[in-house]
Parts: structure tokens; C-alpha cells; sequence
């Protein structure tokens, strides 16, 4: 984590200390949430929409932080306490991560796209770090917030860095290339995903495209190249670095093939390479194909990659295999989207050996005008010869079962509005050796179900 001396701090962050008698101060680590705030570290008030950071500078002094930035247009409290003037905290924040970053000098992987980007972050992470002193995102730390606190989370050792980058709007993956200076640019892919933030698929392409404006000069963007409009937008591109797709289609410069799969994992092909990647569904081919890309380019062989990415160190709630006592559920419950979700189903189908699925989906939220249409059309699309029972959560989620009901009979179809009735409701309808998938929108948070049935 970054440790620097408050005269150092107030360059970074372009702020003025209050005092001079606290120059030689040092602060190890940065919070901007007092909740989780730890001795010595330097408190970063925010503004927020609902809430404003600088109210809670007592507890911050109470739990021994270090010294705070502040904004200069907000009245100081009167304590004898160090702070560093700046004109905004947020700001401050971002140009303390983008100087602390190019002081540490570590290569950047930045990993954008609409699905995959969290996956492909954790394969990627797992074969640089069998060579290099590697950092990674953290959970989803991915937006404005996340990607500063990540950088300045990570060691002064770090030599490789790799960055998740999230967005929901036009400029936001500008913005964290502009802090992250990535050397590498990864697209997992562009899909419908944010098409409530904004507008049209069009421009979700222009903000993917973002990440390839923002590589360094003479470094790589790595792509999925079976999406014509992302593969022409990447070609299109006017830019002196290097451009390299990924992914079925054999015109790309990395062809991925699905080979199979067990209830571990799934073997593929890159290059005519086969490997075995223990992450659950066909789709991670693509993922694991990036990823390939990536190492190769960083001077990896491939027996190098073959074998780190069998201790992959996946981040949890997407499709984690979760083993009760005579049962299991595939807890898929981050965040769902017509297209997540039908990888998600091609996962369940192809995974043998069980005696009852049944499959748990909630509302799908954020797709758009077509919302309803989206829920209905992946219900009529539900196997029912690969399922058994299907559950369904909110208002939306009602979409599914109606839609489900072309070819499921009504006694294999409930419908709830209320997680902990559902709940209730499925665990006494669960048979031995059953399997069960949980997806839903991250504001369900319908990991909770495993609360119940377990």
C-alpha cells in the first residue's frame, strides 16, 4: 500500500497542509469509509449524492487515521489535526492513484467488457503472479472509486498490475485509463448490458472503444474478434498499437475451441494448445482465451500458462460451485443479463450426474426498453428437458415463467415476489444429488437463498 510522508501527499494531490509541523508525517494506506478506516491511514472525505464524507471527520480521528484531505470551499472543524487543502477530494483521490501508480512503474492490464471482465482479471492475475509480484482488483473495484483505491492498495513491489474497468457512462473507462495508463487493453466482449445508462448498443461500443484510446503508445488491445462491429471498430482504429483478436472464429489471430467439460471445469483449445481451466461454463473459453493472449505476449510459454491457470483464484458469485450436503448449487447470483444468464443456463446443462435441476432467476434489471420481452424470450428458451423446476423472483422475474409456460406445466413453475417465501418454498422440493442455479441482479442479492436451503 502506498506510505508517503504528508510533504510528499500534498505535491501528489496538488493541496496545500494546514500546518507545516505535520510535513514529516508519514500515512500507510487510504480509506474513504470510516467504517472500515485503520490507524495511521490517510481519510479522503468524498461527495456524494446521498452523503457527504467530510461529516464524518471525528470518527475518522477517533479510529486513528492519519490525516485527512479536505476541500477547500468546507469550513475546517476545529481540531488540532493534519489536513491537506484540495479543490476536490474525488480528484485529489484519483491524481494521488494515477502519480503513486507511475511512481511504482508496474505494467498495466486494464480488462473491460460487458461479461467476463472479473474472470478474465482472476485468469490473467494467476499466471503473472507465478512470475511477478502481482496486483489485482479487488471484488468489483472497478469505477472512479474502486480503480484509485486499488492502486493505492497495491504494493510498491507490484511489477504487474491487473485492473478491472467498469462503467455507465461515455468517458468513465477514458477516465480510468487516464489514472491507470494501462500498457495493455483487454474487451472481453460489448452486449447490451448497459443500455439503461446508455441508450444504445452503439454507444456501448464507443465506451468499450474507450480502453483502446487509452493504451499507451505502442501497446496492445486485445479483443474478442467474433463481434463484427467490435472487430471492425478495433481495426478501424488509428492508433499505433498492436491489435489482437480473440476468439471461435478462425480468422482471428487466437482461435479458441471448446473441447468439454467436467463438474470442475472445462478443457479448450487456443492455438491448437489444449488446456483445462477449473472455472464452470463453455463461455470462460473466451475468457481463458484472453487471457492466453495476454501471457503469451508477456513472454509466457504455453506449459507456463497450462499450469498456472490451474490454481486460478476466482472471485465468488459467479458460477461457484457450492456443495451442500446432498446437493449442490450453482451460485451465480453477481449480477445477471440475457446474455450472462444464458451462459449460465448452458453451464447447468452441461454439467452430468445429477437427478433433479432446478433453476432460481430474478428480475434482470437494466436492459432496457425491452426488459419484459427479455425475460419472456429466455423463459420460452429454458430446456425442459434439462430442468425440473423453475423459481422465479420479482416482478420482472414473472416474465420468466410466463414465458417458461410453452413448455413447463404450471406444477413445475412458482413465482414469488419475496426471497425469504421462495426460500421456504424450494427447500423441501430439493432431492438428493440435486442442482440448483441461483441468478439474479446484484441488488437481489440472492446469495441469501443459500441461507435458507443449506
Amino acid at each position: 500500500m502506498i506510505k508517503r510522508k504528508l510533504s510528499k501527499i500534498e505535491k501528489m494531490v496538488d493541496g496545500k497542509l494546514t500546518k507545516d509541523d505535520y510535513i514529516d508525517l508519514e500515512i500507510k494506506g487510504i480509506s474513504i469509509d470510516t467504517r472500515t478506516i485503520e490507524k495511521g491511514q490517510l481519510f479522503i472525505p468524498i461527495v456524494g449524492e446521498n452523503t457527504d464524507g467530510h461529516k464524518y471527520i471525528q470518527a475518522a480521528v477517533d479510529k486513528g487515521a492519519g490525516a485527512s484531505l479536505w476541500n477547500e470551499d468546507v469550513p475546517l472543524p476545529e481540531i488540532d489535526f493534519p489536513f491537506i487543502l484540495v479543490k476536490d477530494t474525488t480528484k485529489a483521490l484519483q491524481d494521488l492513484a494515477s502519480n503513486y501508480n507511475k511512481q511504482v512503474g508496474a505494467k498495466v492490464i486494464g480488462i473491460t467488457g460487458s461479461n467476463g471482465k472479473t474472470s478474465t482479471k482472476d485468469i490473467i492475475a494467476s499466471i503473472l503472479e507465478t512470475k511477478f509480484n502481482t496486483h489485482k482488483t479487488s471484488g468489483n473495484y472497478n469505477n472512479e472509486y474502486g480503480l484509485p483505491l486499488t492502486l493505492l492498495s497495491m504494493n510498491e513491489d507490484t511489477e504487474m498490475a491487473v485492473l478491472e474497468m467498469g462503467m455507465s457512462a461515455l468517458g468513465d473507462i477514458k477516465l480510468l485509463c487516464e489514472i491507470g495508463l494501462p500498457d495493455i487493453g483487454v474487451i472481453t466482449n460489448s452486449t447490451d448490458v448497459h443500455i439503461n445508462d446508455l441508450g444504445s448498443v452503439e454507444n456501448i461500443l464507443k465506451a468499450k472503444m474507450e480502453i483502446a484510446q487509452g493504451v499507451k503508445d505502442e501497446g496492445i488491445i486485445v479483443h474478442l474478434g467474433d463481434s463484427p462491429p467490435l472487430k471492425k471498430a478495433v481495426e478501424e482504429l488509428d492508433r499505433n498499437i498492436e491489435k489482437i483478436s480473440f476468439g471461435e472464429n478462425t480468422s482471428n489471430d487466437y482461435v479458441t475451441e471448446y473441447l468439454g467439460s467436467d463438474n470442475e471445469g472445462i478443457k479448450f483449445k487456443v492455438k491448437d494448445n489444449e488446456l483445462y481451466l477449473p472455472m464452470l461454463g463453455r463461455h470462460n473459453i473466451y475468457n481463458g482465451a484472453a487471457a492466453f493472449t495476454v501471457a503469451e505476449h508477456l513472454g509466457f510459454s504455453t506449459n507456463e500458462i497450462r499450469e498456472a491457470i490451474l490454481n486460478v483464484d476466482s472471485t465468488g458469485l459467479r458460477n461457484e460451485l457450492v456443495k451442500g450436503e446432498n446437493f449442490h448449487v450453482l451460485n451465480d447470483a453477481y449480477k445477471s443479463n440475457p446474455t450472462s444468464l444464458r451462459f449460465a443456463l448452458e453451464t447447468l446443462y452441461d454439467l452430468e450426474g445429477y437427478k433433479q435441476k432446478i433453476v432460481v432467476l430474478g428480475d434482470m434489471f437494466g436492459t432496457g426498453e425491452d426488459e419484459v420481452e427479455n425475460h419472456l424470450q429466455i423463459g420460452k428458451e429454458i430446456d425442459p428437458n434439462q430442468v425440473d423446476l423453475i423459481f422465479t423472483l420479482g416482478e420482472l422475474g414473472e416474465n420468466f415463467a410466463k414465458g417458461a409456460e410453452k413448455n413447463f406445466s404450471k406444477d413445475r413453475i412458482y413465482t414469488y415476489r419475496k426471497l425469504k417465501e421462495l426460500g421456504k418454498s424450494l427447500k423441501p422440493l430439493i432431492k438428493k444429488d440435486a442442482l440448483i442455479l441461483i441468478k439474479g441482479s446484484r441488488i437481489l442479492e440472492m446469495e441469501r437463498i443459500l441461507d435458507i436451503i443449506m
